[in-house]
């Protein structure tokens, strides 16, 4: 299971006026673990008055550039992010999990494929990620990417995107959906709704030709995106998400549980194997989730949104039931298998025996 690990900033670079673009340099004995696939996310944590928060955000690097980078855009009330934008400088250290995350395909350098993203915000990221990996590393593919933004100045990796597509010359487009930003195409205005997804597809992009389709954005977006991308023709093994966790909190506090919860049926042994080692305890089949109990066990088991997001979470049940309260980030194969998020699972059995190390 990953552990936290220091890595150096290199660099900062201010890419909007709420954005800043990270560049970070592992240890020589920690390069192999930060070796990325495009599209994983970095997992951080820093304190902030004694209380730990861990935030995830994507590598926007392509795997041939030679260097690990991540964009972090500020959120309103975001502590996190705000000490990103205001107190990050070239070399302070900070700590990270190694990349996680399955938002990609596997690259093959013979395919002829055509691929087609859906940015909202910040959720270029890992779609710029994938977009150099992919056209550096399939060199016969082709990428059609729509990137909604509220207004030009808010669009990251503008330039960067511009020289994309001079260097992969036919191979790379990209259309820009501004909401407050008239543009010489009115289908190009507002925002990205279903009228707008059949507009586009009548238009721009034929969604029979596309083998895959990556998606990233606010939860709202997606869904609007992936139920027209179906409607089109795209069956789910083609559609791949990324969602924004719309809440990211920091390490939980033990929870109370009421007395009336403590009665033996209504608690289960819990048994819970991280790096090797097993440890149970007993916790309640109710009002506290799996994470938040071998926190409070004093487990250093991993998190990052406790949103049912992010898959940082991620443990296989091998013996009991259990069930999540919501599910962003598995498969539905990676269900049927016994995985769940930890941070979303309550127990159903009086035994449950979990593995962080499956």
């Amino acid at each position: 299971m990953s552990r936290f690990l220091p890595l150096q900033i290199t660099d900062i670079r201010r890419d909007t006026r709420d954005a800043v673009v990270v560049t970070l340099r592992p240890r020589p004995e920690d390069a192999a673990a930060f070796d990325f696939t495009q599209g994983q996310y970095l997992t951080f944590r820093h304190s902030f008055d004694g209380e730990e928060l861990r935030r995830s955000y994507s590598i926007c690097a392509g795997r041939d550039e030679g260097f690990l980078r991540v964009g972090i855009k500020r959120v309103d009330g975001g502590a996190f992010s705000t000490w990103a934008n205001e107190e990050l400088a070239p070399g302070m250290t900070i700590e990270a999990m190694p990349p996680m995350g399955r938002f990609f395909t596997e690259i093959n350098p013979s395919a002829a494929r055509q691929y087609l993203g859906f940015a909202g915000g910040s959720g270029i990221t890992p779609l710029l990620s994938i977009i150099k990996t992919t056209l550096s590393r399939e060199p016969k593919s082709q990428f059609t990417l729509v990137y909604a933004n509220r207004g030009i100045n808010s669009i990251m990796f503008r330039e960067e995107l511009e020289d994309l597509k001079n260097s992969y010359l036919g191979r790379l487009s990209v259309i820009h959906i501004l909401e407050t930003e008239g543009q010489e195409i009115d289908l190009f205005t507002g925002r990205i709704d279903a009228e707008k997804m059949t507009a586009l597809f009548e238009n721009w992009i034929d969604p029979a030709s596309v083998d895959t389709a990556f998606i990233c954005g606010p939860e709202p977006m997606m869904l609007t995106i992936a139920d027209s991308l179906k409607k089109a023709g795209l069956d789910e093994a083609q559609i791949k998400f990324e969602l924004f966790a719309s809440g990211q909190p920091g390490r939980a506090k033990k929870k109370a549980v009421s007395k009336d919860a403590v009665h033996a049926g209504d608690m289960t042994e819990a048994v819970v194997t991280l790096d090797g080692a097993t440890r149970a305890f007993r916790m309640p089949k109710q009002g506290e989730s799996l994470l938040d109990a071998a926190l409070a066990a004093d487990m250093d088991v991993p998190y990052a949104c406790k949103a049912g997001v992010c898959s940082t979470c991620r443990a296989k049940v091998l013996e009991g039931e259990a069930e999540m309260a919501i599910n962003h980030a598995l498969e539905d194969y990676e269900v049927a298998q016994g995985y769940v998020l930890t941070c979303q699972c309550y127990p159903l059995t009086d035994r449950i025996v979990v593995s962080y190390d499956e």
